[in-house]
């Protein structure tokens, strides 16, 4: 009898640990993508940028998230072993979630993508609770992706096929299916987006340009700065100046006369603004190649000089490992829509199979 409740208790503490493992934010185990913040007061992660990621390999029949939103605006795909399985709203404050349950007791990937953009506010990630066992993380991906973009990069409004109003909120972008994450996926490579909705190279719809915001960890702090030196990019994709070709046309926006005054920029100006920008990238970067990406957006319409723009100011850098590339307008005002978003990735992964990655 006394066997039996020893046995009994044994059992009953195995299972008691197992359903409560607690994997922190700083464990071996979990893969990051993206740039990731650290919190050392609360002991979490901060994620800011559209499309990073939270991965981790285990076993088990349930796991479990501890996350903390600023705002509760944020949303996250839930992808359960490759498949997109849940598309999360978070609440704001710190709350746990569950991500999956009843969960065939074998092994399992989950991953957090962000879908929407910076400006929804911070998230703090704490650490994943699994019924199970946590295991050794995949292989580090022999390719690394960092993208420069704005709200076409972020995926704005991509999913947004009902309402017809072109929204930026997260229930509709989702930046796992824009064309950077595709291709990145395509490729099987590392993956980071720097992007914000309505940024361009010399004048945005806001006061921030792409030159004042590239270069920092936590996008909504001018003092925070990211180290470069971290990991290099094998590829860098800078897709920029749709916003730039709207406002240099109205002279008497506020952001106008903020970057230009009352002189129209020249082309020449625009032109070395551009590559005054991939310089600074190169700078960072000095062995990555990069890839100048225009489309589908109204900037790549017949007789758009944009496109020009972008061709002179790599010329002028002289450096043979800059490629540009070119998708056709898609004919369409609004923001790509997944489709369209896969009609660049089918080019943008074309280019850097055929000719960059077999420089």
């Amino acid at each position: 009898m006394r066997f039996f409740v020893k046995y009994v208790f044994v059992f009953l503490l195995v299972v008691s640990c197992k359903s409560n493992l607690i994997i922190d934010y700083d464990s071996e185990f979990i893969v990051y993508q993206g740039r990731i913040g650290v919190n050392s007061d609360k002991k979490a992660s901060e994620i800011y940028w559209s499309g990073s990621s939270i991965k981790i390999n285990f076993t088990g029949t349930e796991i479990k998230v501890v996350l903390e939103d600023e705002n509760g605006l944020n949303y996250f795909n839930v992808i359960l072993d490759g498949k997109p399985i849940e598309v999360l709203k978070l609440d704001k404050g710190k709350q746990t979630y569950t991500l999956a349950k009843a969960l065939v007791d074998k092994k399992h990937t989950i991953e957090l993508t962000k879908r929407n953009e910076w400006t929804y506010g911070k998230t703090l990630f704490y650490g994943f609770k699994i019924t199970g066992k946590a295991l050794k993380k995949d292989a580090e991906k022999l390719i690394f992706i960092e993208y420069y973009g704005d709200s076409i990069t972020v995926g704005h409004g991509n999913e947004d096929t009902v309402s017809g109003q072109d929204r930026n909120d997260g229930d509709v972008t989702n930046n796992y299916m824009s064309y950077a994450a595709i291709t990145a996926r395509r490729l099987n490579a590392n993956y980071s987006c720097i992007a914000r909705s309505g940024i361009g190279v010399t004048v945005s719809w806001f006061n921030m340009i792409m030159p004042e915001m590239y270069y920092r960890l936590d996008p909504s702090d001018t003092s925070s700065k990211w180290d470069f030196s971290k990991k290099q990019a094998d590829i860098v994709v800078v897709n920029l100046f749709q916003n730039d070709s709207w406002i240099v046309k109205q002279p008497k926006h506020e952001e106008y006369i903020r970057r230009f005054g009352e002189e129209t920029p020249s082309e020449t100006k625009i032109i070395k603004a551009y590559s005054n920008f991939v310089g600074k990238i190169r700078a960072h970067y000095p062995k990555a190649s990069i890839v100048c990406l225009l489309g589908n957006m109204d900037i790549t319409k017949v007789n758009s000089p944009w496109p020009n723009y972008v061709v002179q100011a790599v010329k002028s850098l002289n450096d043979t490992n800059i490629f540009t590339c070119f998708v056709p307008y898609k004919n369409t005002k609004k923001h790509p829509r997944v489709n369209d978003h896969k009609i660049i990735a089918d080019r943008l992964t074309k280019l850097i199979e055929t000719q960059v990655l077999k420089k």
